[in-house]
């Protein structure tokens, strides 16, 4: 088994330093490979880390002038976004050895990705809970609340990966959406969904179904229904996309039916869809384990309190 290497260079806000394998290839020097395999970084800003000995190589800080060494690794932490703090904490649902489940709130980013790093769950909460190797066992959108599992022991990552992978999860979750006496519910909900990359929204085409939701009417009040979702499967925004197909999009939905843009400050009007239930039985020891949200939507009581800001 081929040893992994470890980074030179400590963490930095929760996040472990990039890593980069040189390929094989002509460059006279280090920084003249990564200008041109970093475009989207200017020469200066490549050249001052390397000045300020932000860039490492196993044995240490890499100079300007440092030759290209094809086949070596090089470390150093990407330059962060600008990001708007998100106003809403994360609440600790359990935590053992192995463990941590949280409650995450709307807007807030599962895992860092495009303009949305400090301002993740994981990263905050390895930094506040002190714990480096915290690291995802699945994901949840940005704009969707509740139930997210996180491993603390490393080596028992793929375990509990594993488990969402094979369909072993039973994920309850509820939404409030218009409520339509005509809809005949209870019903499951099977079709084909695709996302494209680079395209915001998924959307159903013809085909063989690749996404099943089960979708029951749990009450209503003013025009409003409360809905408990079972997906069979995990597709993205599979739950948005099948209510939407019903007739009934999900209050705050800003992709289905139709895309309208949001300013990433704007935490007015969440998305009204909550991960309720995560259950499994543990890949350790066999024991069925069920975890439910503490959080409640905030249309659950009637429009005029989704409307409000939030507090």
């Amino acid at each position: 088994m081929r040893r992994k290497l470890r980074p030179p260079i400590p963490p930095r806000h929760g996040l472990d330093p990039a890593r980069l394998k040189l390929p094989d290839g002509e460059w006279p020097t280090l920084l003249a490979h990564l200008v041109d395999r970093l475009p989207r970084v200017t020469p200066d800003r490549i050249e001052q880390m390397l000045r300020e000995e932000r860039i490492h190589g196993t044995d240490g800080p890499l100079a300007v002038d440092e030759p290209y060494a094809p086949g070596s690794f090089i470390w150093f932490h990407r330059d962060l976004p600008d990001e708007v703090p998100v106003p809403f904490a994360i609440r600790v649902v359990h935590r053992d050895e192995h463990l941590l489940v949280v409650d995450k709130p709307h807007f807030l980013a599962t895992i860092p990705r495009g303009q949305h790093i400090l301002e993740t769950a994981l990263v905050r909460l390895r930094r506040d809970l002190d714990l480096p190797h915290l690291s995802p066992a699945h994901r949840l959108d940005r704009v969707t609340a509740g139930l997210v599992m996180f491993v603390i022991t490393p080596e028992l990552r793929g375990k509990y990966q594993t488990l969402f992978r094979d369909r072993k999860v039973h994920k309850e979750y509820e939404a409030i959406a218009p409520y339509d006496p005509a809809l005949d519910l209870p019903r499951t909900v099977r079709s084909r969904i695709i996302k494209e990359r680079g395209v915001l929204a998924a959307q159903e085409v013809p085909g063989e179904p690749n996404a099943e939701t089960y979708v029951e009417l749990a009450g209503h009040h003013d025009g409003l229904g409360h809905y408990r979702l079972v997906p069979s499967t995990g597709r993205t925004h599979q739950l948005r996309v099948h209510l939407s197909g019903l007739g009934i999009p999900i209050l705050g939905d800003d992709f289905y039916p139709e895309l309208r843009e949001k300013p990433l400050g704007d935490f007015t009007k969440p998305l009204q869809l909550l991960a309720r239930v995560l259950a499994f039985d543990d890949p350790l020891t066999g024991t069925p384990r069920r975890f439910t949200s503490g959080l409640r939507l905030a249309a659950r009581d009637g429009l005029d309190a989704w409307a409000a800001p939030p507090a």
